[in-house]
């Protein structure tokens, strides 16, 4: 797909300022004191310092930042970090997320060249590439995702690329584009149970996220296929585990499973607090259905320790 055709043609989307079956005039903080396991040292390594202050000067954005990860002080502090393509606003509006919904600008066509000079004066030896929903975009950002991948793998060929992607709303040849550059792991989150969803991810359908899975594997049968789901949004058990079911079902290699948090007020309450116990039991369900790698616990997120998961290849 040429870069005039994504730039020139306009693609319909509609955008809803917040996700309904919540009442935004009434913001609403979880009551309760945070459990313990949940607290974590606010970061201050020098690394974490030197990494801040790189991607700034390269006009470059994080999730790890935007999404306000609990885990920034430790995977910064190590070197590592996940790089959010395609701007920081979204086309989507998602209950449990921080980064901004709203219509963003065109497509940075030099960023993948400052990603990957960012990986190389990184060193790093894994490189994870997320980005925002681009519903605005012919092919969602899929050509951003393998201009980056190539980029970073003509600097440092000896680097793994792990992507995760969004649904590209269903478009299969989008997909493509960004299998054919042949990531070292394709992620793309469920998020949470299906019953959930109109709350949780108005703009997203399940079985469409079951399919981008399903199809990464039939355009590149040896690819690793992750994908993560949070829990204590209200969600039972039995829904967890047939969740894990339906994943197995497409061939789903790797689950993360960690703890919702409410990263304002006027996002989606907290049901409950798993325990690290609990944690441990969802991991070991994992596990006995056949997945390849679980990682499971209260600050767990999609790219935790996924410099490690790649070693399954």
């Amino acid at each position: 797909m040429s870069r005039e055709k994504i730039t020139a043609t306009a693609v319909p989307i509609e955008f809803h300022p917040n996700p309904p079956r919540h009442d935004w005039h009434r913001p609403h903080l979880t009551p309760g004191r945070r459990p313990d396991w949940l607290r974590v040292k606010a970061p201050a390594s020098p690394n974490y310092v030197r990494l801040k202050r790189l991607m700034r000067g390269h006009h470059l954005h994080t999730v790890c930042e935007e999404a306000l990860c609990p885990n920034i002080g430790e995977c910064w502090g190590r070197g590592t970090a996940t790089f959010l393509l395609l701007g920081d606003v979204c086309t989507r509006s998602c209950g449990f997320c921080k980064i901004t919904t709203g219509r963003p600008n065109g497509v940075d066509w030099d960023e993948p060249r400052r990603v990957a000079e960012t990986v190389e004066m990184m060193g790093l030896r894994h490189a994870v590439l997320t980005s925002v929903n681009r519903d605005d975009l012919p092919d969602g950002g899929a050509t951003i995702f393998a201009m980056t991948i190539k980029e970073i793998r003509r600097r440092l060929p000896h680097c793994t690329v792990e992507v995760l992607i969004p649904d590209f709303q269903g478009d299969r040849e989008a997909l493509k584009i960004v299998m054919d550059a042949r990531p070292d792991i394709l992620g793309h989150n469920v998020e949470t149970v299906p019953r959930l969803y109109r709350r949780v991810r108005p703009q997203a359908k399940y079985e469409r996220s079951l399919n981008v899975l399903r199809w990464a594997k039939e355009i590149v049968p040896d690819a690793i296929t992750k994908t993560g789901i949070m829990v204590g949004l209200g969600e039972r058990w039995e829904e967890i585990l047939q969740v894990m079911d339906d994943l197995r079902a497409v061939d789903c290699d790797i689950l993360t499973i960690g703890q919702y948090l409410q990263p304002s007020r006027y996002h989606l309450p907290i049901e409950r607090y798993y325990t690290p116990d609990e944690f441990e039991r969802l991991r070991e369900e994992g596990l006995a259905r056949g997945f390849k790698w679980v990682e499971s616990g209260p600050l767990v997120r999609s790219s935790y320790h996924a410099d490690e998961q790649v070693h399954l290849q």
